[in-house]
């Protein structure tokens, strides 16, 4: 494996401390524990973890990707310790309290560590990055009981989350999806209906898998207003935490993707025998605003990964740059003289100059961002927090856009500096391309991120994210 071949451990340091300056956190009641030191030591683990347990199978998860057979989705068995690495290191709860088993690391120590496993292998960091996202959006709006039943063993890495939106008929409008949910007797729900494109929807990595699944009530409104949120476990969860049998929930089948092999999309049939057992989350009618939680938290996730894949193809195109040689500089007619690596022509220099700008500065625009989540959940005022969330609102469909372009431009750049051999899969930048390729159609296309943006963030709160 090349040095630095995840990201530049100077240039992070750099855009950390230098320029977010997150020492500066430590002196906020929260972060008191933490110094550079423990943050440097986070970061380190981080690195170790990615580098020995998620980049050796990166190019495996490619070329085998998930197989559907006798109902279930079967992955290359690389899979599973890595992701048991992960949880074991505590990175699952890298934003939690002490009291609860986490790091309690800031979101953005936290998002700098992830950034390592998302340059490692996308795909299978997609299982815990999921889980976490779901994790967190039964803290903020489950009830005890839901929290007890389903995100304690999330927590503990013993259940696996998804997120189960999108509907064949409707694609990404909600509005339309057909997914119905009935009452039943015990305060529970039967739901019926088909979801499509689910990432991490079945695998064998988890004791179970806790799907947040959009539907709709018998006497729900018309349009979005009226979509409801669900908790659908894979497997039913006894009264006393064990596991009881198989709920209604059937994998359909698997899509074959283009890149970002090593993550299931799964079709998912609920209800197909009306046993499909759901448990509302918070109250009715108003799911899609619970799941914007997720769905931000997962924008967000999506421009860092969009950045580590764009960062990946440049350290290595320049990596293969400096060790190339072939052709001479213009000023050099000698047929006799000795070919200078390619890095030293012009054109080349502009490529990997143009990738680093992208990559770099798109990975500031990430880090930024998860700053501004630390400065609302802990600055030191009201006004401080308040005009964090405005800015941070206004900013996200920006990180999941802006990356998901220009860094697939950078792995674009990558393919040409390598020239012939980019386009080959003798090496990784095709890889990272059609990998990179998801970012700007999943979790909301351009266009549905400029509809959030002008539409609705530009204008709210009277512009004051602007200001």
């Amino acid at each position: 494996m090349m040095s630095e071949s995840l990201l530049s451990s100077r240039n992070l340091a750099f855009e950390l401390y230098e320029v977010l300056d997150a020492e500066d956190l430590t002196r906020r009641e929260r972060f008191a524990e933490h110094s550079r030191e423990t943050f440097d030591a986070a970061l380190g683990t981080a690195r170790v973890i990615a580098e020995k347990y998620f980049a050796p199978h990166n190019r495996k998860a490619d070329e085998n990707e998930p197989r559907y057979e006798n109902g279930e989705a079967i992955l290359i068995p690389e899979v599973k310790p890595a992701v048991d690495a992960f949880i074991a290191a505590g990175f699952l709860s890298a934003t939690r309290d002490f009291d609860v088993g986490g790091m309690q690391l800031p979101t953005l120590l936290s998002q700098a560590c992830f950034a390592h496993f998302q340059a490692a292998n996308v795909g299978t960091t997609s299982y815990p990055f999921l889980t976490m996202g779901a994790a967190n959006l039964i803290e903020s709006f489950g009830s005890d009981e839901q929290k007890q039943r389903f995100l304690q063993p999330m927590i503990e890495g013993r259940f696996f989350g998804t997120m189960a939106l999108t509907e064949p008929h409707a694609g990404s409008s909600l509005s339309d999806i057909r997914t119905r949910a009935e009452p039943a007797d015990d305060g529970t729900y039967r739901l019926r209906g088909n979801k499509i494109f689910i990432s991490g929807g079945d695998h064998s990595l988890s004791e179970n898998i806790v799907h947040l699944v959009l539907a709709k009530l018998p006497d729900a409104p018309g349009g979005v207003k009226g979509i409801s949120l669900f908790i659908v476990p894979k497997f039913l969860v006894n009264d006393d935490g064990s596991l009881g049998k198989r709920n209604d929930v059937l994998l359909a089948g698997l899509f074959h993707k283009m890149g970002w092999k090593g993550t299931t999309s799964t079709a998912l049939n609920f209800g197909d025998n009306g046993e499909c057992v759901g448990y509302l989350v918070g109250k009715p009618h108003h799911g899609l605003t619970y799941m914007f939680q997720m769905m931000n938290e997962a924008r967000i996730g999506v421009g860092l990964g969009a950045v580590m894949l764009g960062y990946s193809g440049y350290l290595y195109s320049l990596d293969y740059a400096r060790d190339r040689p072939q052709g001479r500089l213009p000023d050099s007619k000698s047929p006799e003289s000795t070919p200078v690596p390619i890095i030293q022509h012009a054109d080349v220099r502009r490529m990997l100059l143009t990738q680093k700008a992208y990559v770099e500065g798109a990975f500031y625009l990430c880090l930024y961002a998860s700053r501004l989540f630390d400065d609302t959940q802990t600055g030191e005022t009201e006004d401080v927090r308040k005009h964090a969330h405005e800015l941070l609102d206004l900013l996200t469909p920006v990180v999941k856009s802006w990356p998901s372009e220009f860094c697939l431009k950078a792995n674009e750049l990558a393919i040409q500096v390598l020239g012939g051999h980019g386009y080959t899969r003798e090496y990784p930048v095709e890889q990272y391309y059609r990998d990179n390729r998801l970012n700007p159609i999943h979790e909301g296309t351009h266009g549905i991120q400029s509809l959030d943006l002008l539409g609705r963030k530009l204008a709210q709160n009277g512009g004051t994210g602007l200001k």
